[in-house]
């Protein structure tokens, strides 16, 4: 499901966030979509956070030492950062710039803190939070994860309390009982998303999109 080229340039990159506390399944929904849309790059992170078995530098994050991280913050290179159970994450500010300007759609994988961050920078930015089935499934899913000791598990717990509570800041919702279900209900986010008039309005110095694609005419 590939929006064409012309119709792409006509508008600006829009820029998607998907927030869920540890174990609602938000990088299985992410691979998942990313193969629906090829054409939605994933923002990569740094982080200096230790990297986890089957993790790769470069595509699930850069991975660095906290002297390059602070460095970076105060050079102005990321566009938000935060500090999640004790490692510090902070998304790049150029390639949001670069696709919205390129009318390319970004998505970023992020927690509450960065998400209201790049909601305030930029406002036409989508926020989408992800929801488990249930608190129970939610303790069961990160147990069965095998990655983390109990006293990690009980703060994962914690965190997602505080971050389910901030869903209302979120533009939309999603309750993930069946990936096949959640993807259904991202694909027709990102679907109604690209059709926002906002989103070609907002083109300064060129004709109303719309009118430019079908070649209409104005009304006498």
């Amino acid at each position: 499901m590939i929006q064409s080229s012309r119709a792409a340039s006509e508008r600006a990159g829009a820029i998607f966030i998907l927030s869920a506390p540890s174990g609602a399944g938000k990088t299985t929904l992410i691979n998942r979509l990313l193969k629906v849309f090829p054409d939605i790059s994933l923002s990569v992170s740094y982080t200096t956070r230790a990297r986890r078995p089957g993790e790769v530098h470069g595509r699930d994050y850069y991975y660095v030492g906290k002297k390059m991280f602070v460095a970076m913050r105060a050079r102005g290179g990321f566009a938000e950062w935060a500090s999640v159970h004790g490692s510090l994450y902070g998304t790049p500010r150029r390639p949001l710039e670069q696709s919205i300007q390129r009318g390319r759609d970004i998505l970023l994988d992020i927690d509450v803190q960065g998400a209201r961050k790049i909601k305030q920078l930029y406002p036409h930015s989508v926020a989408i939070f992800l929801l488990p089935p249930s608190w129970q499934e939610l303790r069961r899913r990160l147990a069965l994860r095998g990655t983390d000791r109990r006293e990690s598990i009980r703060r994962r717990l914690e965190n997602a309390r505080r971050e389910i509570r901030a869903i209302m800041r979120y533009d939309y919702f999603l309750v993930n009982r069946e990936i096949r279900d959640a993807l259904k209900c991202m694909k027709s986010v990102i679907i109604a998303e690209r059709l926002r008039v906002s989103r070609y309005k907002a083109l300064r110095g060129q004709r109303s999109a719309v009118s430019k694609i079908y070649r209409l005419k104005a009304e006498s």
